[in-house]
């Protein structure tokens, strides 16, 4: 089995989501022995923001693109692919201002690509990228699961990835991570528990 494991935190070692998300795939990998990894560091190896550049790029041909055209369509083409080929997705989703990093929201804006994981019919749209396990790591500082301040969050990470296709979603939740020592030690135990019964009878 093929893992995607993302990490969008900027806050590195401090960053509750992304111990959180390694702890999600250390637990996989202990209950299947067959998974493969691939890392991607959205903050650290940041992808760029969709712009006009992108789109003139990804509409040249290929023997006329300059070099930085070709890295933009490389580096376009690599990450949609480490996309398709995973079997399942771990996804560290800090909130930010009340929505995901924008790092994260560069990554989704590579892999919703028209033709490759979603397309239109006479029925509307229909998710081409399916058949995957994905789980969510949401961290915030706050509470905002089920509240309107929620909704860029892991609502709309729900919504893009289901666009998409993907149905199959856990979300490891540790919110409060602000609100005293105390609390965002419950939220993270809280978490690793969550973490343990995902796993439990892997």
């Amino acid at each position: 089995m093929k893992l995607l494991h993302l990490d969008s935190s900027i806050l590195g070692e401090a960053s509750a989501s992304r111990q959180l998300s390694r702890a999600v795939v250390d637990a996989w990998k202990a209950a299947s022995a067959d998974i493969e990894v691939t890392y991607r560091d959205l903050d650290a190896d940041a992808l760029s923001h969709l712009s006009a550049a992108s789109l003139v790029a990804g509409g040249t041909p290929a023997e006329l693109r300059d070099a930085a055209q070709k890295h933009e369509i490389a580096l376009a083409e690599a990450t949609l692919n480490e996309f398709l080929a995973a079997d399942a997705i771990v996804i560290g989703a800090p909130m930010y201002n009340f929505a995901i990093p924008s790092q994260l929201k560069a990554w989704i804006d590579r892999v919703a690509v028209a033709g490759k994981t979603f397309a239109y019919d006479e029925n509307g749209p229909k998710g081409l990228a399916g058949g995957k396990t994905v789980v969510i790591v949401s961290t915030a500082g706050g509470i905002h699961a089920g509240q309107p301040s929620g909704q860029a969050h892991e609502e709309y990470l729900k919504f893009m990835l289901g666009f998409l296709g993907i149905t199959d979603i856990e979300i490891v939740r540790a919110e409060g991570l602000a609100y005293g020592e105390e609390p965002r030690a419950n939220a993270i135990g809280g978490a690793q528990a969550q973490i343990r019964d995902l796993f439990v009878t892997a």
